[in-house]
């Protein structure tokens, strides 16, 4: 395995800038976000597919440092009711298109999440049990026979037509597939050109074992991001894991992202690569950084060190 790194966290550098501080870390895989709710510090999208100078020179810049795009990420909600879901599925369309022209195989994505029915104007995520009240089974075959899968399955098409060979998808709450099973479920209903993007914070933060989903997972993980999370002692003991206090209230939530190794000590993190390699996964392991309790260059120290003595090379 090698790391690479989700560049969104530098995103006070310009490209060049970022890519300089990339190497410096001994890195040279970069995960870039070109569509979805980023706003694609950067990478341009509309204005690379437009020029092919400003790609060439784009590409340039990459190539003159060693350094590979390992994904291309366009996180977003494309399946949401109205102005969103259509401005995140034109994002996603055209990262596919971007992906093309760099020779970059994998997308990374999040499933999307419709709303309730044909009325709803806001997506609605179903997190309880769906046998009552009774219009639960409902929602959620909607959800998914009439809006998911059919556009899943055009947007797999398209993703062939331009050479794609993986669509990594985040397990995320508040998205259609926040967990392996509904991960293997979209991807049973679609294509295997769908996996999963394996970030073991969003399963820890939902109660779940990453090394147990992983094991579930063989053949279908695509992607893997580093980066932890940590239930809070005593806070989730009273109030459970479902969190909805922004992610700035560190101290009084019941879990948070933190950096590598401060969540889940080092030796959880070997036993989680282990497996991974286990279940024939050996390719990029990107750090992606959101802890707030500490600096974007502490949190990035601690990350890569924790990575680089736990990764599986």
């Amino acid at each position: 395995m090698k790391l690479a790194l989700c560049t969104d966290v530098l995103a006070n550098l310009s490209f060049g800038e970022m890519l300089d501080r990339v190497k410096s870390y001994g890195i040279y895989g970069v995960e870039m976000t070109a569509g979805g709710w980023s706003p694609c510090p950067h990478v341009n999208t509309d204005e690379l597919l437009a020029s092919t100078e400003k790609l060439a020179a784009f590409r340039q810049e990459l190539e003159k440092r060693d350094m590979e795009i390992v994904a291309l990420n366009c996180s977003g909600n494309p399946l949401a009711p109205g102005e969103l879901g259509e401005k995140h599925t034109r994002s996603s369309y055209k990262t596919v298109e971007l992906a093309a022209r760099l020779g970059v195989k994998k997308i990374v994505m999040m499933s999307g999440l419709p709303g309730g029915g044909p009325e709803d104007k806001i997506p609605n995520w179903i997190a309880s049990t769906v046998s009552w009240p009774d219009y639960m089974p409902g929602v959620l075959a909607w959800q998914w026979e009439e809006i998911a899968v059919p556009w899943w399955k055009k947007f797999v098409q398209h993703a062939r037509q331009h050479g794609i060979e993986k669509i990594a998808i985040e397990a995320f709450p508040s998205q259609l597939v926040y967990n392996a099973s509904t991960l293997l479920k979209l991807r049973s209903a679609v294509d295997e050109m769908i996996g999963i993007n394996l970030d073991p914070s969003h399963l820890i933060a939902m109660g779940a074992d990453p090394i147990a989903a992983a094991r579930k997972l063989e053949g279908a993980i695509f992607h893997v991001h580093g980066k932890d999370a940590r239930i809070e002692r005593g806070l989730a003991d009273i109030d459970g894991l479902m969190e909805t206090q922004p992610v700035t209230e560190t101290k009084s939530r019941t879990w948070n992202y933190v950096a590598v190794g401060c969540g889940k000590d080092l030796l959880w993190w070997k036993e989680f690569f282990s497996v991974l390699r286990m279940t024939g996964y050996d390719d990029y392991v990107a750090l992606e950084m959101e802890d707030l309790t500490m600096s974007v260059e502490a949190g990035l120290e601690t990350s890569i060190d924790a990575l680089n003595a736990s990764i599986s090379r």
